[in-house]
């Protein structure tokens, strides 16, 4: 399967107002791309857009709820009007609640559901018909370790990014049946520094916080990037994601044991926050149109992620490596090699 360079894509990317989303429509723009964001947020947008063309880059936007199908066709739709064609679709789109599953009302689960989960679906439903046209392109979902392995205090939010793994595999069988050049990829990030936690809804009684620790939401846009051009299956982002996707396979009772001891504590910060504070769960939240969020401090380097972005790099820093304790061993020894 054979994705186009960067440079000559027609790229959306939905949820772009702030994160991972802003980020990487950023990097997009800054690699030739042309892009078509999206997001609830028409000032986030508004402010992307702008900082995207003061650098020389191609960007339109358009507002859109992914809960509502037209809307999501509607970004589609623009790209077509607009460039004539679609070849990568990025959904970053999503939302959720922290608390205990017996506060959450039916109302806010459903809402977490349709955004997280449905909107990605959507997604997929406006975009393949113009991609099969062109006959090869690239659907990438932002799911999250958290369609993994689920976390308490998140149920809405672990429940949707499982239905997303759920969906994106029987999809993925489903164009590789037809034979068509598709490629579907689930992007899972560890804990991203964005300002997800200043927009979610809490009944914590406290602002949450994920478990630490955090990582930039630059990996997450490098790695979105990468599959963008390179056909990829599974993507995990962040060395404690791959540790968790590893101890979840060996034994999920040890880690069910892990975050009865972490996972309350962990998600809770000394800073109060009402249950009637603003939140982005039904309504745009205006103020956070930005890339990092609050916990730069919590923010660390993931080394699994430079080796998947730089493997010749890796193997030949290896190898040298033998090779100089070889040499040193030689030195030393001489007699012994």
């Amino acid at each position: 399967m054979q994705l186009k360079p960067i440079n000559q894509q027609v790229v959306a990317v939905v949820g772009a107002s702030s994160g991972i989303g802003r980020q990487t429509a950023l990097q997009f723009a800054a690699r030739g791309a042309k892009l078509v964001v999206s997001a609830r947020s028409q000032s986030g947008l508004e402010s992307l857009v702008r900082e995207i063309q003061n650098a020389g880059g191609v960007a339109v936007a358009i507002t859109a709820d992914v809960a509502d199908f037209a809307q999501v066709q509607a970004i589609a739709d623009k790209a077509i009007e607009v460039y004539g064609r679609l070849d990568t679709w990025v959904h970053l789109a999503a939302t959720g609640v922290l608390a205990t599953f017996d506060q959450i009302t039916p109302e806010e689960f459903q809402r977490v559901i349709d955004v997280t989960l449905m909107g990605q679906v959507y997604g997929a439903m406006a975009a393949l018909p113009h991609l099969k046209r062109e006959g090869r392109g690239a659907l990438i979902h932002i799911s999250s370790m958290e369609g993994r392995r689920s976390v308490p205090l998140q149920s809405p939010y672990s429940a949707a990014k499982h239905g997303v793994e759920g969906f994106v595999e029987s999809l993925r069988v489903e164009l590789q049946h037809e034979k068509i050049p598709i490629s579907v990829t689930s992007i899972k990030p560890a804990v991203i520094n964005t300002p997800y936690y200043n927009h979610v809804r809490t009944k914590l009684g406290v602002k949450p916080t994920g478990i630490p620790p955090y990582y930039d939401p630059k990996l997450v846009a490098d790695a979105i990037l990468h599959v963008a051009e390179h056909p990829t299956r599974d993507y995990i982002v962040g060395d404690v994601g791959r540790v968790l996707d590893v101890l979840q396979r060996l034994s999920p009772g040890l880690v069910d044991l892990l975050l009865l001891l972490i996972a309350f504590p962990g998600q809770r910060t000394p800073e109060p926050k009402s249950e009637d504070a603003p939140d982005n769960l039904f309504e745009p939240m205006a103020g956070y149109d930005r890339v990092q969020g609050d916990f730069g401090h919590l923010t660390i380097p993931s080394l699994s992620d430079w080796i998947m972005l730089n493997p010749a790099v890796a193997i030949a820093g290896t190898v040298l490596g033998v090779a100089a304790l070889l040499a040193a061993a030689a030195f030393t020894n001489p007699n012994q090699i």
